[in-house]
């Protein structure tokens, strides 16, 4: 078949967005753009990353599990470990050479290849997009940063910490570019990246409107700092007044109106996940609260109104029912207590740049020259009805929204389907969309793994979704295993098997049948000892077979 009739790919990806944030997916945030495609395409219920976003972005591009892809741990939360993972494959702290990137695959195989926004896989330029099969590129290559690119921390030559200093690490095609000079003097994130997909899009040349295309935009909102404007920001005053354990309920209502939850589901409980209950904030910080949680949804919905535009530009082309179009969030919503982490303490520390350069007060939160986040109880509410956060490998950090709008899938609208999958399988399925193979163990002359995920097309072209014959990874047989930041987790069909360690959880291994219990609160690791010791085996294959090292409970000292 000629490249003109090869599908396009369009993935979206949000940072830190929850589960049910969004509105098909029960949130009360106006999304119309996301509503509309999710009512002419499929919502996956059960599609799992990991628990933080570059493994996550690692899996995607690679098809295979993040300790394999060279993210086994997150490069920022390396380096607290001194040498303790220096030269231990997997953990390179990029996307590294032993995986064929989706990117560099597709663009072999004919297809014009497009980034505009986060990569957070690699921090130079033999790392960065360009390297990796991108033919346009406008990049941030690290994990977070201001919205507004507004660091004036930097013009005094303050201490200079990886979230408060993206500093050199911008990128315009295969050149770096300086942020304070280069960028629109109105640059905002979200639209800013947009705004330059559709330059992309809008100004290919002839040849390059021959091949189909692959365009990732992978946004940095709505992750801390909260920063929206301030119109958008008005539109939801007074609507999280109750607190995020009202909102929990109001989610949760709505996620089973909307058959993505089952009637009568268990939340876990939001307790021991630090701060205090609502009513017993005083006025003044339960206003802060709120509006922290306002600006949260100024910022998802400026998501959905940029989608809007791309989707809008794809119209206008004549190439949307041609554009597989996928959109999904990298991991849990981000609950961090981060005034209580150790880097927040002192005047050159996090917590010391942020008080001094930057404007807290009720009257400023939103704005460019604020830097706040909202904390674990307004998380709670968008995970809810699974336990944990980002970073937690219960379900709440690694269950995700997902939706995907590609005509030739569409047996019926407003689909949703229940059956597991994960990050590592958008590879495959594009691949397998594309009719592209993989290129096996060799690849540009290096040695390459294959993919452990599976496509998606025979399950997403059948025409009942529910039936048990049709599944991605076989509904009682697949296993998949996580671990990061010292948790672990592996799962088998319906059970699933958690190691935490105090207090959070027990320094041993629990077991929850997660079908019937998504809020891991009913342990059966007693009861069901057969199982348990079945997925104790499983984690022990898996920890062989993706080469993994165990990250330690606390920091080495540093050599």
């Amino acid at each position: 078949m000629a490249n003109s009739k090869r599908p396009n790919f369009l993935v979206i990806v949000a940072d830190d967005l929850g589960f049910s944030d969004i509105s098909p997916y029960g949130g009360e945030i106006n999304t119309p753009v996301l509503e509309k495609l999710a009512s002419e395409g499929i919502r996956m219920t059960n599609f799992h990353t990991a628990s933080a976003c570059s493994p996550t972005r690692s899996m995607l591009f690679s098809g295979t599990d993040n300790h394999i892809a060279g993210l086994g741990q997150m490069a920022e939360h390396m380096r607290a470990f001194g040498d303790y993972f220096k030269g231990k494959p997997g953990y390179e702290g990029y996307l590294n050479w032993r995986v064929a990137a989706l990117s560099e695959i597709l663009q072999d195989s004919g297809y014009h290849t497009i980034i505009s926004g986060k990569w957070h896989l690699g921090l130079t330029k033999e790392l960065a997009p360009c390297s990796r099969g991108f033919d346009k590129i406008f990049s941030f290559l690290p994990g977070s940063g201001n919205h507004h690119a507004y660091e004036p921390q930097l013009d005094d030559g303050e201490f200079k910490i990886p979230c408060l200093n993206t500093d050199g690490f911008w990128m315009d095609g295969d050149q770096f570019i300086n942020h304070r000079t280069d960028l629109p003097k109105d640059f905002y994130s979200t639209r800013t990246f947009t705004d330059r997909m559709l330059n992309f899009l809008g100004e290919r040349s002839e040849s390059e409107k021959e091949k189909p295309f692959f365009a990732y935009l992978p946004f940095t909102a709505p992750h801390w700092p909260l920063q929206a404007p301030r119109e958008i920001v008005q539109k939801y005053a007074g609507k999280y007044d109750d607190g995020p354990d009202a909102l929990t309920q109001r989610r949760l209502k709505r996620l089973v109106q909307l058959g993505l939850v089952k009637e009568g589901v268990e939340p876990a409980p939001p307790g021991g996940l630090l701060g205090k209950e609502w009513d017993d904030l005083t006025e003044e910080e339960r206003k802060i609260s709120s509006r922290k949680m306002e600006v949260f949804a100024a910022m998802v919905e400026l998501i959905d109104e940029n989608i809007g535009r791309v989707i809008s530009h794809l119209e206008s082309t004549g190439e949307l029912n041609n554009t597989f179009v996928l959109f999904m969030s990298d991991n849990g919503a981000e609950g961090a207590a981060l005034e209580a982490l150790p880097m927040m303490g002192g005047e050159t520390t996090m917590g010391g740049v942020i008080e001094k350069y930057y404007d807290n007060k009720y009257e400023n939160i939103g704005e460019k020259s604020s830097f706040v986040w909202y904390g674990a109880r307004w998380a709670c509410a968008a995970t809810a009805p699974s336990r944990g956060l980002k970073c937690w490998i219960t379900e709440g950090g690694i269950r995700c929204p997902c939706l995907i709008r590609y005509p030739p899938f569409q047996a019926q609208q407003s689909a949703i389907t229940h059956r597991f999958t994960t990050v590592m399988d958008i590879l495959p399925t594009i691949l397998d969309l594309a009719r592209v193979s993989h290129p096996g163990t060799s690849f540009r002359g290096r040695d390459v793994v294959v993919p452990r995920g599976k496509s998606w097309v025979p399950h997403l072209s059948s025409p009942d979704y529910a039936a048990p014959s049709s599944t991605v990874h076989g509904e009682d047989v697949h296993v998949h295993g996580w671990e990061l930041f010292g948790q672990r987790a592996i799962r088998e069909g319906k059970y699933k098997a958690v190691w935490i360690a105090k207090p959070r959880g027990k320094d041993d291994w629990e077991l929850f049948d997660v079908e019937a219990d998504p809020g891991e609160l009913h342990d059966l690791a007693e009861k069901e000892t057969e199982v348990m010791k079945r997925l104790v085996t499983h984690w022990e294959v898996y920890f062989a077979e993706t080469g993994m090292t165990q990250t330690p409970m606390f920091p080495v000292t540093r050599t």
